[in-house]
């Protein structure tokens, strides 16, 4: 990659890289900083030679936003995180409410409620899986990457890959089936 252009290359990107951080911080705030530092990282070394070495950029913003989400829930490890505000930002007023809101929608309000509320509840599902098969399903099922792109993000191989995903699969499916069979 020899020229980069932060409205083309690296704003499109953000957005990819928000969830994978929050997915695996499960903070929205920490997740934000992650992703700036990785972006003003990547700015910042646009003139060097390691730069020139990059084949995809997506891959090796992935793989820094991995990386520096790991480093910082180790550096947190021990502390409480709340899933309470999880999905909620604040309107003009300071009032949280649901991220996906959308004012012009043909869903009433007791429909939204309940599509938000199911939202939460898969998000809490899989907030219980371990960090690698949490990114494992973010990377594949929602952000629709390959097998192989995945291997370079995590650094295993595609066959690892498949297994943990698998894997991620059947953990994902028994707490879902536990939970509904305690009428939770």
């Amino acid at each position: 990659m020899i020229h980069l252009d932060i409205q083309r290359d690296l704003l499109p990107l953000k957005d990819n890289l928000f969830r994978l951080a929050l997915r695996i911080v499960l903070d929205r705030p920490e997740a934000e900083d992650i992703v700036q530092d990785v972006l003003v990282k990547i700015w910042e070394m646009r003139a060097t030679p390691a730069f020139l070495e990059i084949k995809n950029i997506e891959t090796y913003a992935l793989t820094m936003v991995r990386n520096l989400a790991l480093d910082r829930q180790n550096q947190r490890q021990g502390r409480h995180i709340t899933l309470e505000n999880a999905g909620l930002v604040a309107d003009q007023d300071g009032e949280k409410m649901p991220e996906r809101q959308i004012a012009d929608s043909d869903e009433r309000p007791d429909q939204m409620m309940e599509r938000n509320e199911r939202l939460q509840w898969l998000r809490d599902m899989l907030n219980l899986l371990p960090e690698k098969q949490r990114t494992v399903l973010q990377l594949r099922d929602i952000e629709e990457h390959s097998y192989q792109e995945i291997g370079e993000i995590m650094d295993i191989g595609e066959s690892d890959v498949k297994v943990t995903l698998h894997r991620a699969r059947q953990a994902l499916k028994k707490i879902i089936l536990e939970r509904h069979a305690n009428g939770l």
